[in-house]
């Protein structure tokens, strides 16, 4: 990783904590994109060259690579459904014992902040096209049937996290994904 990539990875995740440190004792409605800039110690233009806008500083994540290629690691003989969700439980235990408290202010905040709620299908969205991407060879289009897994397996780790915050963090969010890939797999008798 060159300076500039990771000076960046440093300004975006400064970014990221002050924003949730300001929407946290103010409100997500009251704080402005300047103050939350201040507040890193960038210019506003630093934190749009990083955030398009303020509502993505909550919802980006940079977690869709790293479950698409988990995903595409797993045997291709082995069923979708288990490799997604290989990929989840393998990935999420990591991100969760580090980023905790961080998760759940996040998954808090999209949920219970309309700006964010009516913007949260599109980060369902960009976790679906991983997977479908670790499911399918390069060059190739998903199959429907990887569609349909995909888009199930979304809504699966989307209502987990929705159970989470409704639980007010009093669950652990890993055992919470644990039994809804569970309740998938038993729906869907457990293959495919």
């Amino acid at each position: 990783m060159d300076g500039r990539t990771s000076r960046g990875a440093r300004t975006r995740e400064a970014l990221r904590r002050t924003a949730f440190r300001l929407f946290l004792a103010e409100g997500y409605e009251k704080v402005t994109v300047a103050r939350i800039a201040a507040g890193a110690g960038v210019s506003h233009m630093t934190f749009f060259r990083h955030f398009p806008t303020k509502e993505d500083v909550v919802l980006r994540d940079e977690y869709d690579p790293m479950l698409e290629e988990l995903i595409r690691a797993r045997p291709a003989d082995h069923p979708p459904m288990e490799r997604i969700r290989h990929a989840v439980t393998t990935a999420l235990p990591a991100v969760y014992r580090q980023e905790r408290e961080a998760l759940y202010l996040r998954s808090r905040l999209i949920l219970r902040t309309p700006a964010l709620r009516a913007r949260m299908g599109e980060s369902a969205v960009s976790s679906c096209l991983a997977f479908e991407r670790g499911l399918t060879p390069p060059g190739e289009n998903p199959t429907p049937a990887v569609r349909v897994i995909a888009a199930a397996c979304t809504a699966a780790l989307t209502t987990a996290i929705t159970l989470w915050v409704e639980e007010e963090g009093r669950s652990e969010l890993p055992d919470l994904v644990e039994d809804a890939f569970d309740a998938l797999l038993t729906a869907g008798g457990g293959t495919q």
